[in-house]
């Protein structure tokens, strides 16, 4: 059974999917305690704030208000009510939970899957996941990226607000995972934008900027 804090349809803006009509699950609960969060409301998991799934489908504003889905009944309303056939996971931190029933039922019914995690708890998943991993390095939860994840990660998206996070970035990503390498400027910020572009340029790496914002969508 998984909390489900909401689930709505957009684009994916950021990095290698952007561009792609996606249906966003949200799941809830997160331990890492990022400063600069846009979704906080998903950090506790209280059965106080348990609600119906048609609750949860027709809230209006961010709370921690979630309601309990079994994986069927999760991927049949998202294959009945939506029409977009790229399913996003994140969070909250979506590793929280074994997600292996729910990405294979997802995939079985002929979508394909992302999941966006922090790479601090263990990744289960259907072997065909794509697996963003957004570390998320000295936060005050003080969770580490567990070193089996890098591997699993099909792209490492970095979130750079100034230089030391790009120091960051090279003292904890093994060397052979460099070439996956997004970097994704925080809050839009000129001078972390800039940095992600010259950066990204002398190693290699892309940028991620997160269009969704740009074209006011979700």
């Amino acid at each position: 059974m998984l909390p489900v804090n909401e689930i709505f349809q957009s684009v994916q803006g950021e990095a290698t999917f952007t561009g792609t009509p996606s249906v966003f699950v949200r799941l809830q609960g997160c331990p890492v305690g990022c400063g600069w969060c846009d979704t906080k409301h998903t950090w506790e998991l209280n059965h106080d704030h348990v609600v119906s799934i048609h609750s949860m489908i027709d809230k209006q504003n961010d709370s921690e208000s979630h309601a309990i889905m079994s994986a069927l009944d999760l991927t049949y309303l998202v294959s009945e009510k939506y029409s977009a056939k790229h399913i996003v996971i994140t969070g909250g931190e979506p590793c929280l939970y074994d997600l292996i029933e729910l990405t294979t039922l997802l995939i079985n019914n002929g979508c394909s899957v992302q999941i966006e995690t922090s790479g601090t708890k263990a990744i289960y998943c259907h072997k065909d996941t794509f697996v963003t991993l957004s570390p998320k390095i000295g936060m005050p939860g003080g969770l580490k990226v567990l070193e089996s994840n890098w591997a699993l990660a099909d792209e490492i998206k970095m979130p750079v607000g100034k230089q030391s996070d790009i120091e960051k970035l090279r003292a904890n990503v093994p060397a052979q995972y460099m070439n996956k390498v997004w970097l994704q400027p925080l809050s839009q910020s000129k001078s972390a934008t800039k940095l992600c572009v010259d950066q990204a340029t002398e190693n290699g790496w892309k940028v991620s900027i997160q269009t969704h914002k740009y074209l006011g969508v979700r």
